[in-house]
Protein backbone atom coordinates (compact mmCIF):
# COMPACT_ATOMS: atom_id res chain seq x y z
CA UNK A 1 0.00 0.00 0.00
CA UNK A 2 1.29 3.40 -0.88
CA UNK A 3 1.74 5.92 1.91
CA UNK A 4 0.75 8.79 -0.34
CA UNK A 5 -2.78 10.17 -0.24
CA UNK A 6 -2.45 12.16 2.94
CA UNK A 7 0.09 10.14 4.91
CA UNK A 8 3.70 11.12 5.47
CA UNK A 9 6.47 8.53 5.03
CA UNK A 10 7.37 6.63 8.17
CA UNK A 11 10.75 7.00 9.78
CA UNK A 12 13.18 4.28 8.70
CA UNK A 13 12.46 2.41 11.94
CA UNK A 14 9.07 3.20 13.42
CA UNK A 15 9.31 2.16 17.05
CA UNK A 16 5.82 0.70 16.96
CA UNK A 17 3.96 -1.10 14.21
CA UNK A 18 0.84 -3.14 14.86
CA UNK A 19 -1.46 -4.97 12.50
CA UNK A 20 -4.91 -6.35 13.22
CA UNK A 21 -7.06 -8.14 10.66
CA UNK A 22 -10.45 -9.76 10.38
CA UNK A 23 -12.54 -11.42 7.68
CA UNK A 24 -16.16 -10.25 7.69
CA UNK A 25 -19.05 -11.92 5.88
CA UNK A 26 -20.79 -9.02 4.18
CA UNK A 27 -20.78 -6.37 1.52
CA UNK A 28 -17.73 -4.09 1.30
CA UNK A 29 -20.00 -1.03 1.23
CA UNK A 30 -21.71 -1.98 4.49
CA UNK A 31 -18.40 -2.83 6.20
CA UNK A 32 -16.89 0.47 5.06
CA UNK A 33 -20.00 2.39 6.18
CA UNK A 34 -19.84 0.95 9.71
CA UNK A 35 -16.09 1.56 9.96
CA UNK A 36 -16.25 5.11 8.56
CA UNK A 37 -19.12 6.43 10.69
CA UNK A 38 -17.11 6.69 13.89
CA UNK A 39 -19.70 8.94 15.55
CA UNK A 40 -21.90 5.80 15.76
CA UNK A 41 -19.19 3.62 17.32
CA UNK A 42 -20.28 4.08 20.96
CA UNK A 43 -23.56 2.38 19.98
CA UNK A 44 -21.81 -0.80 18.81
CA UNK A 45 -18.40 -0.78 20.51
CA UNK A 46 -18.71 -1.16 24.29
CA UNK A 47 -15.11 -0.06 24.87
CA UNK A 48 -15.71 3.33 23.19
CA UNK A 49 -16.85 6.03 25.62
CA UNK A 50 -17.55 8.70 22.99
CA UNK A 51 -16.65 9.96 19.55
CA UNK A 52 -17.19 13.60 18.63
CA UNK A 53 -16.92 14.96 15.12
CA UNK A 54 -15.26 18.34 15.61
CA UNK A 55 -15.10 19.27 11.93
CA UNK A 56 -16.31 17.63 8.73
CA UNK A 57 -15.49 18.55 5.13
CA UNK A 58 -16.50 16.04 2.47
CA UNK A 59 -14.18 13.06 3.03
CA UNK A 60 -12.04 14.61 5.77
CA UNK A 61 -13.06 14.97 9.42
CA UNK A 62 -11.42 15.90 12.70
CA UNK A 63 -12.64 13.55 15.42
CA UNK A 64 -12.14 13.29 19.16
CA UNK A 65 -12.26 9.68 20.31
CA UNK A 66 -12.32 8.16 23.78
CA UNK A 67 -12.13 4.48 24.62
CA UNK A 68 -11.10 2.18 27.44
CA UNK A 69 -8.43 -0.47 27.67
CA UNK A 70 -9.86 -2.44 30.55
CA UNK A 71 -10.43 0.18 33.23
CA UNK A 72 -7.92 2.65 31.80
CA UNK A 73 -9.46 5.56 29.84
CA UNK A 74 -7.65 6.79 26.73
CA UNK A 75 -8.49 9.61 24.33
CA UNK A 76 -7.05 11.28 21.27
CA UNK A 77 -7.95 13.63 18.43
CA UNK A 78 -7.32 12.56 14.85
CA UNK A 79 -7.83 13.63 11.26
CA UNK A 80 -9.86 10.98 9.43
CA UNK A 81 -9.71 10.72 5.62
CA UNK A 82 -12.08 8.50 3.67
CA UNK A 83 -11.17 6.74 0.43
CA UNK A 84 -14.49 4.93 -0.17
CA UNK A 85 -14.44 1.14 -0.18
CA UNK A 86 -10.62 1.10 -0.24
CA UNK A 87 -9.22 2.64 2.95
CA UNK A 88 -9.66 5.01 5.85
CA UNK A 89 -6.66 6.84 7.29
CA UNK A 90 -6.17 8.61 10.60
CA UNK A 91 -3.42 10.90 11.78
CA UNK A 92 -3.46 11.49 15.53
CA UNK A 93 -2.99 15.22 16.15
CA UNK A 94 -3.61 15.52 19.91
CA UNK A 95 -3.13 13.30 22.91
CA UNK A 96 -0.34 11.00 24.01
CA UNK A 97 -0.33 9.36 20.57
CA UNK A 98 -0.01 12.58 18.52
CA UNK A 99 1.84 11.65 15.34
CA UNK A 100 0.46 8.10 15.15
CA UNK A 101 -0.63 7.05 11.68
CA UNK A 102 -3.42 4.54 11.21
CA UNK A 103 -4.70 2.90 8.04
CA UNK A 104 -7.76 0.71 7.63
CA UNK A 105 -7.76 -1.20 4.32
CA UNK A 106 -10.70 -3.08 2.82
CA UNK A 107 -10.46 -5.82 0.21
CA UNK A 108 -12.44 -8.80 -0.92
CA UNK A 109 -15.46 -9.89 -2.81
CA UNK A 110 -17.93 -12.76 -3.02
CA UNK A 111 -19.54 -11.72 0.25
CA UNK A 112 -16.33 -11.53 2.29
CA UNK A 113 -14.33 -8.45 3.24
CA UNK A 114 -10.88 -8.50 4.77
CA UNK A 115 -10.22 -5.50 6.98
CA UNK A 116 -6.65 -4.74 8.06
CA UNK A 117 -5.78 -1.99 10.53
CA UNK A 118 -2.16 -0.85 10.83
CA UNK A 119 -0.82 1.57 13.41
CA UNK A 120 2.62 3.19 13.16
CA UNK A 121 4.06 5.39 15.87
CA UNK A 122 7.42 6.66 17.03
CA UNK A 123 7.64 7.95 20.57
CA UNK A 124 10.67 10.23 20.57
CA UNK A 125 11.70 9.84 24.19
CA UNK A 126 15.40 9.41 24.89
CA UNK A 127 16.41 5.87 25.83
CA UNK A 128 12.97 4.41 26.61
CA UNK A 129 10.78 5.77 23.78
CA UNK A 130 11.14 2.71 21.59
CA UNK A 131 10.31 0.32 24.42
CA UNK A 132 7.33 2.34 25.67
CA UNK A 133 6.01 2.85 22.13
CA UNK A 134 6.31 -0.77 21.08
CA UNK A 135 5.39 -2.68 24.22
CA UNK A 136 3.18 -0.32 26.23
CA UNK A 137 1.41 1.85 23.62
CA UNK A 138 1.40 -0.80 20.87
CA UNK A 139 1.25 -4.07 22.73
CA UNK A 140 -0.97 -3.21 25.68
CA UNK A 141 -3.22 -0.51 24.26
CA UNK A 142 -3.37 -0.17 20.46
CA UNK A 143 -3.40 -3.88 19.60
CA UNK A 144 -6.05 -4.65 22.23
CA UNK A 145 -8.38 -1.76 21.36
CA UNK A 146 -8.11 -2.40 17.59
CA UNK A 147 -8.79 -6.12 18.09
CA UNK A 148 -11.92 -5.40 20.09
CA UNK A 149 -13.03 -2.80 17.53
CA UNK A 150 -12.74 -5.25 14.63
CA UNK A 151 -14.46 -8.02 16.59
CA UNK A 152 -17.49 -5.81 17.33
CA UNK A 153 -17.68 -4.40 13.79
CA UNK A 154 -17.68 -7.99 12.50
CA UNK A 155 -20.56 -8.91 14.84
CA UNK A 156 -22.49 -5.77 13.86
CA UNK A 157 -22.20 -6.39 10.12
CA UNK A 158 -22.71 -10.16 10.22
CA UNK A 159 -25.76 -9.91 12.48
CA UNK A 160 -27.37 -7.27 10.26
CA UNK A 161 -27.48 -4.66 13.03
CA UNK A 162 -27.88 -1.10 11.86
CA UNK A 163 -25.84 1.83 13.09
CA UNK A 164 -28.32 4.27 11.57
CA UNK A 165 -30.85 4.26 14.41
CA UNK A 166 -30.82 5.03 18.08
CA UNK A 167 -29.34 7.78 20.19
CA UNK A 168 -25.64 8.17 20.70
CA UNK A 169 -24.59 7.27 24.17
CA UNK A 170 -21.57 8.54 26.00
CA UNK A 171 -19.81 6.50 28.66
CA UNK A 172 -17.33 7.72 31.19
Amino acid sequence: MSRSAGMRPLPAKAAMHTENRVDIRGDIRQVFHVAAHVEKWPQILPHYRWVRVLQRKKRRSVVEMAARRGRIPVSWTAVQELFPYERITYKHIKGFTAGMEVAWTFSGGQGHVQVVITHDFTLNWPLIGGFVGKYIVGGLFVKAIASKTLRHIKVTVESGQSTDNGPQRARR
